[in-house]
């Protein structure tokens, strides 16, 4: 599920684009099949993929913004959040290093825009100063 999450979140998978089936899945990573049945029904159920009768599983368009999907997002987002500051706990991390690791990896998942794209440069102009 983290693999998808992580496609989904980096543009690697997006919106419309079709996952393997769940033979194929379970064969390559060499899991049962029954597993990645778990797996593709629970990223349904959250929302993240739609699946399609015949047609195997696909990434779900991105929702619109509704109040019920914040907050199931943000409800995800804990539970994963849980899990991190149960690991930094173990592993003797402070909270403050996990802040800045995830900021990285948050960072990293940003799509790089081209120049183009970017803000353009902004001026100040000073005046009052002789030349």
């Amino acid at each position: 599920m983290d693999q998808v999450h992580h496609y989904i979140a980096s543009g690697t998978l997006r919106p419309g684009d079709q996952l393997p089936s769940i033979r194929e899945l379970a064969s390559a990573i060499a899991v049962n099949p029954t597993t990645i049945v778990r797996v593709y029904n629970e990223l349904e159920r959250e929302g993240t993929l739609e699946m399609r009768h015949g047609k195997g599983a696909f990434v779900a368009p991105r929702p619109e913004w509704h109040p019920d999907h914040e907050a199931r997002r943000i409800e995800a987002l804990r539970r994963a959040a849980r899990q991190l500051a149960v690991e930094a706990v173990q592993l003797r991390v402070d909270a403050g290093r996990v802040a800045l690791l995830v900021a990285e990896e948050i960072q990293q998942l940003q799509p790089v825009r081209p120049a183009h794209e970017e803000e353009p440069l902004r001026f100040r102009v000073v005046s009052g100063g002789a030349a």
